[in-house]
C-alpha cells in the first residue's frame, strides 16, 4: 500500500476514534483532552491490541498544526489591552507561579540525585503548563469571557516568553550551543522576534487588516492559515516557541476588524486539528517505563498540585477573587504537555538520565487526566482550598461564564438564512433607504458594513455602492427576499411601480 494511503488511514481512524470517545464521554461529562490521549495510548504501537496508527511520527506534522490552531484562536479571542491591562498585579501573578513552579521543580530534580543538569532540564519539565492544554480547558468550559481567564493567560504568555530564555539558557547542556556566545545569540535573537511582534500587535494593526480585507473567504482563509504557520515557523527557527509565535499571529488578527468572522473560520480547523495534537500525544506515552518510575512520578504530581494551588489562591487574592476563581486558576494551569515532552526528549538525545523521558510521560499523562476534571468541576474541586486562605473574599459568588460557544451552532440549527448583499457600482440599491427595500414580512435586515466599520441597520440606513449588507430570512422567505432585493438593484425604489422582476 503507497505511503500516502497509510498516512490518510492513520489520519483519518485518529480523527474517528477520538470523535467517538468524545461522544460517549461527553454523555458522561467527561473532557475531551484525556480522551483523545487515552485513544492514542490505547490504539497506538504501545500497547498490545489493535493499532491504528503504527508510526507515530506520520502524524507529527499534523499534530503540530493543531498546536499552532489551538494557539492562533487563542490569540484571535484576547487583545494585546486585555492581556496587559491586568498591570502590576497580572505580572505579579504569573511571576510567582514561575518562582514556586520552576523552584520547585529545580529542588525536586536535585533530591533525585540523577545529576546537576538533569535536575535544571526536570526543573523545565515540572515547571511549565501546557499552552495548549491550558487553552482547549479554558475554552471547553467556555471561560473566555471570565475575569480570571486573563491571569491564567498572563500566567502562560509569560511561561512561553519564559520558554525562549530557558531554552536558550539549557542549549548548552542539550548540546544546541557550543558555547556562552551561542546560548546568547539564541536569547537575543528570541527578545527580538518577541519585541517586533508585539509592536506589531500594538501598532501595525490596520495595516494587516488590509491583508485580510477582501470579500472572498476562501483568500481570507488561505491567507491566516498561511500567516500562522510561517510565523508559527519562523519562531522555532529563532529559537521562541512556535505555540506563542502562533499566539501572537492571532493577537495581531484579533484586532482588526475581521476579527469575529476569523473566529467563525478558525473554530473547525483548531477542533479537528487540536484532536489531534492530543491523540498523537498518547502514542509517544510508553506504559513500561512508566511503571518504573511511578513513586518519582507521584512525588511530582504531588508537588505541583500544591504548588500550582498556592499560586492560585495568590492570584485569586491580589485580585480580590473567591474561591472557585482560585481554583480555576490553579487547576487551570496545572496541566502540562508539550514542552515537558520535547524537552525530554532532548535530554534523552543529548545523554542525560534516560529515566528523564519516562518520568515527563507518567507526569504529564496523570495532570492532563486530573487538571481538566478539577478544572471542570470547580464547585467540587474548589473545596480543597481552606476558605481561610483567600480571606473575606473566600465566599465571592463567581461570575457566570459569559462565553459564547461562536461558531458550532449554524443558523440551518436555527431555522433561519443569512443573504450577504453587496452594493456594486451601478446598482439601483445606491441611495435606497432600507424601508424602502419592502422586504417580505419575516425578513430582518440586520447588520451594514461600510468602510471597514459596522453598525445596526435601521429602516433610515441609506444604502450606499460598496457597502455590504446581511438579511437575516426563513428558509420559505429566502427566494421572495432575493426575488425583491434584484428588483430594486434593477430599478431602484421605484421597482413596486413596475413589477417584481424589476424590468
Amino acid at each position: 500500500m503507497p505511503h500516502a494511503a497509510d498516512l490518510l488511514l492513520a489520519l483519518g481512524t485518529a480523527l474517528l476514534v477520538c470523535g467517538l470517545l468524545a461522544r460517549v464521554g461527553g454523555r458522561y461529562g467527561l473532557p475531551t483532552i484525556p480522551l483523545y490521549m487515552l485513544a492514542g495510548l490505547v490504539f497506538g504501537p504501545s500497547t498490545p491490541g489493535l493499532v491504528l496508527v503504527p508510526h507515530p511520527h506520520d502524524l507529527d506534522l499534523v499534530a503540530r498544526l493543531g498546536l499552532v490552531f489551538l494557539l492562533f484562536y487563542l490569540g484571535l479571542e484576547f487583545t494585546l489591552e486585555k492581556l496587559t491591562s491586568g498591570g502590576r498585579r497580572l505580572l505579579t501573578a504569573a511571576s510567582i507561579y514561575l518562582v514556586l513552579n520552576v523552584g520547585g521543580g529545580l529542588i525536586y530534580g536535585f533530591a533525585l540525585g540523577w545529576g546537576v543538569a538533569d535536575a535544571f532540564v526536570i526543573a523545565g519539565i515540572v515547571g511549565i503548563s501546557s499552552t495548549a492544554i491550558v487553552t482547549k480547558v479554558i475554552v471547553e468550559n467556555r471561560r473566555l469571557s471570565n475575569p480570571e481567564t486573563k491571569v491564567i493567560l498572563g500566567i502562560a504568555v509569560l511561561e512561553d516568553i519564559f520558554l525562549a530564555f530557558y531554552l536558550a539558557l539549557l542549549q548548552p547542556v542539550l548540546g544546541g550551543a557550543d558555547n556562552a556566545a551561542d546560548a546568547v545569540i539564541g536569547i537575543a535573537g528570541a527578545f527580538t522576534f518577541l519585541v517586533t511582534l508585539f509592536a506589531i500587535a500594538r501598532y501595525g494593526t490596520r495595516l494587516v487588516s488590509r491583508l485580510i480585507s477582501v470579500p472572498d473567504e476562501e483568500i481570507v482563509v488561505v491567507v491566516f492559515v498561511g500567516l500562522a504557520i510561517a510565523m508559527a515557523g519562523l519562531a522555532e527557527v529563532l529559537g521562541v516557541s512556535d505555540a506563542i509565535g502562533a499566539f501572537m499571529v492571532g493577537l495581531i488578527l484579533g484586532a482588526t476588524t475581521r476579527a469575529g468572522r476569523l473566529r467563525q473560520l478558525t473554530h473547525p480547523l483548531r477542533d479537528a486539528f487540536g484532536a489531534i495534537f492530543f491523540f498523537h500525544f498518547g502514542l509517544s506515552i510508553l506504559p513500561e517505563d512508566i511503571l518504573g518510575v511511578a513513586p518519582q512520578v507521584l512525588a511530582a504530581v504531588v508537588m505541583t498540585v500544591l504548588l500550582a494551588t498556592t499560586a492560585g489562591v495568590i492570584a485569586a487574592r491580589l485580585h480580590g477573587f473567591g474561591r472557585q476563581d482560585a481554583a480555576a486558576i490553579g487547576f487551570t494551569v496545572l496541566t502540562r504537555g508539550e514542552f515537558s515532552l520535547i524537552l525530554a526528549a532532548l535530554a534523552t538525545a543529548a545523554g542525560l538520565d534516560p529515566r528523564i523521558g519516562a518520568l515527563a510521560a507518567g507526569y504529564v499523562l496523570l495532570l492532563a487526566v486530573i487538571g481538566p476534571i478539577a478544572a471542570g468541576k470547580l464547585e467540587y474541586s474548589s473545596r480543597l482550598i481552606p476558605k481561610r486562605l483567600l480571606g473575606r473574599h473566600a465566599d465571592a459568588a463567581p461570575p457566570p461564564s459569559l462565553d459564547l460557544d461562536v461558531g458550532t451552532s449554524s443558523l440551518y440549527q436555527l431555522g433561519t438564512e443569512l443573504l450577504q448583499v453587496r452594493v456594486t457600482p451601478g446598482s439601483q440599491l445606491h441611495g435606497v433607504h432600507i424601508a424602502e427595500l419592502r422586504l417580505p414580512p419575516g425578513t430582518t435586515p440586520a447588520l451594514l458594513v461600510r468602510d471597514g466599520q459596522t453598525s445596526a441597520l435601521q429602516p433610515t440606513s441609506q444604502l450606499r455602492t460598496g457597502d455590504v449588507f446581511l438579511i437575516f430570512t426563513r428558509p420559505e422567505l429566502q427566494e421572495e427576499a432575493e426575488r425583491r432585493l434584484r428588483a430594486v438593484h434593477r430599478a431602484g425604489r421605484l421597482a413596486a411601480w413596475k413589477g417584481e422582476s424589476g424590468r
